[in-house]
């Protein structure tokens, strides 16, 4: 199966994020490759945008706005989303992270309320919505499909990243338990794990981390993008409760650098 095939027909949710960055990339990707779109992002502007640019070129794409720490807002979305696509196919989790929410220190200086924020930002946001999603998949009927991004500090050593090694560890035993109670129902839930990715956030420490990367270059969100809409396809129909590691080869020689 290729081009318009691979998600022709599909009904896809990209929350958390899904106006820029990956989530962006990821919008783009779903939409190429057939599928109607719904993008999340807690700035409203940005989902808009990145909705226009959808329709714009004849794709079906619709834009809402919430944020995704609040169980009530949370549902809402999804609920929403349905709503608007005639019900889901596919839950793509995107936002997440450390360095861009709260400062990078050692374990013993982190801060309880960070650890929180990283936590709510990370994992607990992602098992809620997958929670509300099975139930939608369940009603519905006809199986589904989650996605979600994660990192290669889910399984490596993170340098100043504890909270946010720990929560994406978590990410990934939530799709293993996901695949292992609901694969029968015809739902499968993967993990795409990045390791440096060129996004705003990291883009001024690329140069001092190319050279731990033994591909010599960053990743692209366009490549995790790609990772994506594999797992979220049919293609990957037999996949489940797996990662799919995208790093350049930083996981082979550890730890992730600080």
């Amino acid at each position: 199966m290729a081009g318009l095939s691979r998600l022709d027909g599909k009904r896809v949710l990209v929350i958390g994020g899904g106006g820029a960055g990956i989530g962006r990339s990821i919008v783009r990707a779903c939409a190429a490759a057939g599928a109607a779109v719904v993008v999340v992002d807690v700035d409203a502007a940005r989902a808009a945008e990145a909705t226009d640019e959808l329709r714009a070129t004849g794709h079906v794409a619709h834009a809402l706005s919430g944020d995704v720490r609040s169980l009530e807002q949370l549902e809402a979305l999804i609920t929403g989303a349905a709503e608007r696509l005639g019900g889901l196919d596919i839950l793509v989790t995107v936002v997440g992270g450390q360095v861009a929410f709260v400062p990078a220190v050692k374990l013993h200086e982190m801060a309880d309320e960070d650890w929180d924020t990283v936590y709510e930002l990370n994992l607990r946001y992602v098992a809620r919505a997958v929670r509300h999603v099975l139930r939608l998949f369940l009603e519905q009927g006809t199986g589904g499909n989650i996605v979600s991004i994660g990192s290669v500090t889910g399984f490596m050593a993170a340098p100043k990243q504890a909270g946010y090694g720990a929560a994406k560890a978590g990410l990934y035993s939530l799709a293993r338990t996901v695949a292992a109670e609901y694969a029968a129902d015809g739902i499968r839930m993967n993990v795409v794990a990045g390791g440096a990715i060129s996004t705003a956030v990291n883009t001024g420490s690329s140069d001092a981390w190319v050279p731990e990367i033994p591909a010599g270059r960053y990743g692209t969100s366009e490549e995790m993008a790609a990772a994506a809409v594999y797992l979220a396809s049919d293609e990957a129909r037999y996949v489940t409760g797996q990662q799919i590691v995208l790093d350049g080869g930083v996981s082979v020689r550890g730890p992730f650098p600080e």
